[in-house]
């Protein structure tokens, strides 16, 4: 019989098999499958700890900072699971990942399973045998430093979003947060966008001249491009000669539309000298990048692969679990020497040992952080796979991303890229030129690099945000042995206008390159921080491009204006330094939280701010002024301008002006904003008149889009309105006087009159054009089609909330277009409730259709949900994460994402009150009858925190012994926090 086995635990399922595959038969590998717990919501404290910080924060503010955890619902039956396999177990090893977080998963491990066994911590950065099998062998001890740092910035976050996130709920609106980095994030967007807005464009020209050292009419040279640099010694201004407001800047000279016509004119004239004047060479070396860390794999997967910084960290997580790729997660772009070794050999093997410089190339990170691997993101093993020996293994994205990644590493070993760089100056005139006092001696330039020895671009070239004045590295172009003195033949001199261009909004990855270079949050968390701003609605993507709301305006101004600190990018970067130092031991969690809650020195400590905010003004925080008499206003309903008419009193009510959804807030200028106001008004319309009820059938534009409704005509006469008018009067008594009312007539007011028949426009109707006859078939719906020949029940054709449907009793479904409503018969409604409803008749509506799970054996497809693009094999459902679309999500992707909702396991059930069961009626007299309302939370999501959206269910006795129970503050040495 086999002795007891040794548990290991991992974080991610993923892992399991293949670490289990590795380690042999004497060890049974399970996964927590993330945080076994966290930070308990303060609504679902037991009632007696409800009181002080602890009751808000579920941190004990007073007491060390200690915080009162709790295994989360969904995780009991993955703890109970683990300390069964405990409870056989000889030992148990903690091989949760190597960074804070992960130490952190570790230790809380080690405080809820309470192992009577030896413990051992054991770290790797690759999935690989050799590395498995090392990492057995040289265990340690959870390291409290780092545990102090994750613990140390959880509580910071919850501290920051539970104190901030409420201002802006009373100030702005409800369901925003504020976050330490998010906030940060958002203000780099916001700034951008501001200073697009107040960005003026130039206009200037310049000249194009093909040139040809061909000097034969008749050649068919197309010769090489040179632009204008100097008119009579005197520089030509270009873009970079503008500052933001469209004024010059140096002392170049602008050129004109006529000045730089008549130039070109003049230099294509026969007779014109043009000729070389002067040839400087100089050699080029451009060396290659470094390994790829967390920050530059985001940055160069969203330029070269087009991938979202999310999906690029969950393409990353599969490769690196799949022993595919080391620790993704890591702010170092140095290589072990087992991979030195490894990119060396490739290279030479695949390239030439020309291609390999003598000695290694080490590359050393600014970041000395602790939570962080020692080693860049690199294939993994002692001997890299080739992307073309795993393409049959990897596809999709995982092969692109691993293929990236196997390119840079090998290119950081190879070899400097050599060439020449030629720069030419080329004299054109001095020839006459109209509107010129004086000839012109024309000057262009032209320049080209002729690599010479390719070394590590024979292996990869690293991708460039976008640059508005041009690349930073010269491209690849030859120009032809010129000499000095040569004479040249223009073939063609071009005259071309241009404008400045404003500071090009954030991408993904050049916001992430900004917050690297801030030292604003950490690379491995970048991911979650755009994730989380696009979450809240504070930014969206425009194709590459973040563009910010107008809330985020809002947000941003009040963070700015009384939370200064806390979005200043040196303070916030200094918070992440601070964390390094507790990860580091050099520093005391404790210490640290008092100085950043209650102050110190130099700050003032964030209870202090929130205690002395002062009076918000909520309506200057949430207005923004584009011209004297227009203010854009952000309501609640979105934003809006407040438009004060000439002439009108101080009292008259602004009128108001709704500005269209996909309107970006750089390019509501006052020209912008002055054509909304002068548009043509939409008034209500009469289309015309129903037949049947009389009544008048007007076609609106609403606040959730164009309608049509009925109204009742109005008194067309005199006669007609005064009759109105005595049917409306109170009764008339003999004497004269008005008979009192009956005394039950405030009773009158609860009977409610039939409302108004109303019915939206389809979408592919237009307000203006309606006639009478769609209107009135819009108004009588729900249409009957007919009625179901074997029950007798009707079937309807009509729009829901999510879409155009069909509908027999309780049975529905779905039609394709709204349309359908419209023109669907009797047979082929009857022909849509044959199919099943999940089944064949879904697959043909299917987004995109894929072959079978390797899991579950079911075909995967993408469907149009409720919330948005989904991927199913008709078990698990994943929805598509912002930022990716459905074009870019492939079969490897869709398998991917399946796999993860897998891995997290079923959502928790809501916790809702029970229902109960009616009660007996009991006499008017018994007080008991009456109970006191229940009073409901306000829901908002934080950084760190969730407040109730429900009032909490009452719990069983039996689940608190779940719960955390609160003890004393937390040593650094012992890690004796409350716990569960």
């Amino acid at each position: 019989m086999p002795g007891p086995k040794k548990l290991v635990i991992v974080e991610s399922p993923t892992k399991v098999k293949s670490i289990a595959q590795y380690l042999g038969d004497g060890f049974e590998v399970q996964a927590s499958v993330g945080h076994i717990r966290d930070l308990i919501e303060p609504k679902n404290l037991p009632a007696e700890l409800k009181t002080g910080s602890l009751g808000k924060f579920s941190v004990d503010v007073e007491k060390g900072f200690a915080p009162y955890y709790v295994v989360s619902d969904a995780k009991k039956k993955t703890v109970a699971e683990l300390k069964k396999a405990l409870a056989g177990a000889s030992e148990l090893y903690l091989a949760t990942d190597e960074d804070r977080e992960g130490e952190a998963i570790a230790w809380h491990l080690l405080e809820v399973l309470k192992p009577k066994v030896p413990v051992h911590r054991m770290v790797f950065h690759e999935i690989t045998r050799e590395a498995i099998e090392k990492a057995r062998d040289n265990t340690r001890q959870i390291d409290g430093a780092l545990v102090d740092a994750q613990e140390t910035r959880r509580i910071l976050d919850r501290l920051y979003g539970y104190e901030v996130s409420p201002v802006l709920w009373r100030k702005i609106g409800p369901g925003l947060s504020a976050g330490r980095v998010q906030s940060a994030a958002t203000r780099l967007v916001v700034e951008r966008e501001r200073e697009r807005l107040a960005f003026t464009a130039a206009g200037y020209w310049d000249l194009t001249a093909q040139l040809s050292p061909e000097l034969d009419q008749l050649s068919k040279s197309e010769g090489f491009e040179s632009r204008l640099a100097r008119i009579n010694g005197e520089r030509v201004a270009s873009g970079r000669d503008f500052d933001e407001n469209g004024k010059l800047k140096s002392k170049a000279t602008p050129l004109d539309e006529a000045g730089a016509k008549a130039l070109a004119a003049a230099l294509t004239a026969p007779g014109v000298n043009i000729a070389v004047s002067s040839v400087d060479s100089k050699p080029y070396t451009r060396r290659p990048a470094a390994p790829f860390t967390t920050s530059t794999l985001q940055q160069e997967a969203s330029r070269k692969l087009r991938f979202s910084a999310r999906q690029t960290m969950s393409v990353a997580q599969s490769l690196y679990e799949n022993g595919y790729i080391t620790y993704m997660r890591t702010d170092s772009p140095s290589l072990s020497q087992q991979a030195l070794n490894a990119a060396r050999s490739q290279a030479k093997s695949l390239y030439g040992a020309e291609t390999v410089p003598d000695k290694p190339r080490l590359y050393a990170g600014k970041s000395k952080n602790a939570q962080e691997a020692h080693e860049a993101i690199r294939p993994a093993g002692e001997t890299f796979r080739t992307p073309t020996q795993l393409a049959s293994t990897l596809r999709g994205n995982d092969f692109k991303l691993y293929d990236l990644i196997w390119k840079r590493t090998v290119a950081s070993q190879m070899a400097d890229a050599k060439g020449v760089t030629a720069s030419v100056t080329i004299a054109a005139g001095p020839t006459l030129v109209e509107g010129m006092t004086e000839p012109a001696l024309a000057e262009f330039t032209a320049s080209g690099t002729v690599i010479t020895f390719r070394g590590f671009l024979h292996a990869y070239e690293e991708g460039q945000d976008e640059d508005r004045n041009g690349p930073a590295e010269p491209a690849e172009a030859k120009l032809p042995p010129l000499k000095e003195g040569q004479l040249l033949r223009a073939v063609s001199v071009d005259a071309a206008g241009h404008e400045t261009s404003p500071p090009p909004r954030y991408t993904e990855a050049s916001l992430v390159k900004t917050l690297d270079e801030l030292g604003i949050g950490r690379p491995s968390t970048y991911a979650s921080i755009i994730s989380t701003i696009i979450d809240r609605g504070y930014v969206s993507p425009r194709g590459q491009a973040l563009v910010p709301s107008w809330i985020a305006f809002s947000v941003v101004r009040l963070l700015e204006d009384y939370f200064g600190d806390l979005v200043n990018y040196d303070f916030t970067a200094t918070l992440e330094n601070d964390l390094d130092r507790i990860a580091g031991g050099e520093e005391d969690r404790v210490d640290w939280l008092n100085g950043f809650y209650f102050g110190n020195e130099g700050h003032r400590g964030l209870r202090n701010v929130i205690d002395n905010l002062g009076d918000i003004d909520a309506r200057t925080v949430n207005s923004v002024v584009i011209a004297p008499d227009i203010t854009l206003r952000i309501g609640k309903y979105g934003p809006y301008l407040e438009v004060r008419e000439e002439g009108a009193a101080e009292d008259a009510v602004p009128r108001r002006v709704n500005i269209p959804a996909d309107l970006a807030p750089d390019e509501l200028t006052e020209a912008k904003a002055r054509e909304l106001i002068d548009a043509p008004v939409v008034v209500d319309r009469i289309i015309g008149v129903n037949p049947e009820t009389g009544k008048n059938v007007v076609a609106k534009d609403g606040r959730f889009g164009p309608y049509v409704t009925e109204v009742d005509p109005e008194p067309e006469t005199p006669v007609e309105a005064a009759a109105a008018v005595v049917e409306a009067a109170p009764a008339v008594a003999a004497d004269g006087t008005a008979k009192k009312a009956p005394a039950r007539k405030p009773a009158a007011k609860k009977s409610t009159a039939p409302k108004p028949r109303t019915a939206s426009l389809f979408k592919s109707m237009d307000l203006a054009t309606i006639d009478i006859e769609t209107a009135l078939r819009l108004l009588d719906l729900p249409r009957v089609v007919g009625d179901d020949p074997e029950s007798g029940e009707p079937i309807t054709a009509q729009n829901g909330k999510f879409g155009p449907y069909l509908k027999k009793g309780t049975d529905t479904r779905s039609i394709t277009s709204e349309d359908m409503i419209f023109e669907i018969d009797l047979p082929g409604a009857l022909e849509l409730f044959a199919q099943p409803k999940y089944g064949a008749r879904r697959a043909s509506s299917a987004l995109k259709e894929f072959e079978a799970d390797p899991e579950s054996g079911k075909p995967i497809r993408i469907k149009d949900g409720r919330f948005g693009a989904y991927v199913t094999d008709g078990v698990t459902n994943a929805t598509i994460p912002k930022g990716e679309t459905v074009e870019e999500v492939d079969f490897e992707r869709a398998v991917q994402l399946l796999a993860d909702k897998r891995a997290k396991g079923p959502a928790a059930p809501r916790k809702t009150a029970a229902k109960k069961a009616p009660a007996k009626k009991a006499a008017v007299k018994k007080p008991a009858a009456k109970k006191a309302p229940v009073k409901r939370a306000a829901a908002s999501k934080t950084d760190g925190a969730t407040t109730a959206t429900k009032p909490a269910a009452r719990k069983a006795p039996a689940a608190k012994t779940t719960a955390a129970k609160t003890t004393a503050a937390k040593t650094a040495a012992t890690k004796a926090a409350p716990t569960t």
